[in-house]
């Protein structure tokens, strides 16, 4: 058996660099899917795994190694499965925009829940600063980073076209295995070639009819940084359906809410309606954002339609 690490997932094969340096391409035991693992991915990037080599240099993933953490999602709105986006990483970087297109508060807040429920520590990327030039672009861009830095998250100001801020995320990725996520058409893939030059991925052009980004990662992969670490790419997504919360824990994954939640009446408060809440009365007096709050009742409702047998995903 050889141990390696899981450098690209292409859905039906799983490249592998072997602790000898060898890239085998794998494919997976059938009897992953029997364990009662419903997910999409029992193998993603970044696993660690024992593989049995083929004599025709392919391989069988017989074993994947104890992850110290992961970040997962809802497979879809409406599949009870889930879908393992990386694991092992040490950090997360989130790509949003405000414009062209502009990635909603919710999206950020639930990617930003599941970083803290796997605890995973997040940071928060704008990208198409470039493209901000109007004054209410500079009021929009003062105050989504405002709101993210005062809760504790870093944020990032960058243009992967201009090359803007590309040198301060490349000292944040350094000796670090991060994970880039977001919505299609923020500009993960031009930031990656301009971090790794010689890789030349492919971009495409935004839909102009939905102002939305049209796929061009459909796989899942690591690349190693000339400065040392990793960065993993993984396909844009639309949505973020959150999976394996369990409604008394959803607000220990928002840490102002959870902070202020502190001083409420009762222990079990959900903040919704109780008496004596403190997150409502701070509420009202605006130290928490309302798009916060909201992005905290839509999870909410996303573990009120999850059956409690189907939370657990390993």
């Amino acid at each position: 058996m050889q141990r390696g690490l899981v450098i690209q997932n292409t859905g039906s094969w799983y490249m592998v660099l072997t602790d000898d340096g060898r890239e085998i391409p794998c494919k997976v035991k059938g009897n992953f899917r029997l364990k009662g693992i419903r997910t999409t991915n029992p193998v993603a990037v970044g696993d660690r795994v024992e593989i049995l080599v083929n004599p025709d240099n392919t391989g069988m993933i017989k074993v994947v190694e104890p992850r110290r953490n992961y970040i997962i999602r809802r497979a879809s709105n409406l599949s009870k499965e889930s879908h393992i986006i990386a694991a092992n990483v040490d950090q997360a970087m989130l790509i949003v925009t405000l414009a062209h297109p502009a990635t909603s508060t919710t999206f950020i807040d639930r990617f930003l829940a599941t970083a803290e429920a796997y605890q995973v520590c997040a940071t928060v990327v704008i990208n198409k600063v470039d493209l901000l030039t109007e004054p209410d672009d500079a009021e929009l861009l003062q105050a989504v980073t405002h709101l993210y830095q005062s809760i504790g998250y870093k944020v990032l100001h960058i243009s992967a076209k201009t090359g803007d801020g590309v040198d301060a995320l490349r000292q944040c990725l350094k000796n670090k295995v991060t994970l880039l996520s977001g919505n299609s058409g923020v500009g993960k893939t031009t930031i990656i070639n301009n971090l790794l030059p010689g890789l030349d991925l492919r971009t495409a052009a935004i839909s102009d009819i939905h102002d939305t980004g049209m796929h061009t990662t459909t796989f899942s992969a690591m690349f190693p940084l000339p400065e040392g670490g990793w960065i993993i790419d993984t396909p844009g997504v639309r949505g973020f359906g959150t999976i394996d919360f369990k409604r008394e824990e959803v607000a220990h994954f928002f840490p102002e809410i959870f902070e202020i939640g502190r001083e409420c009446r009762f222990g079990n408060c959900t903040h919704t309606h109780e008496p004596g809440c403190a997150v409502l009365a701070a509420l009202d007096e605006h130290r928490i954002a309302q798009s916060r709050y909201a992005s905290y009742l839509s999870i909410l409702d996303d573990t009120d339609a999850t059956d409690d047998k189907y939370r657990k995903p390993f």
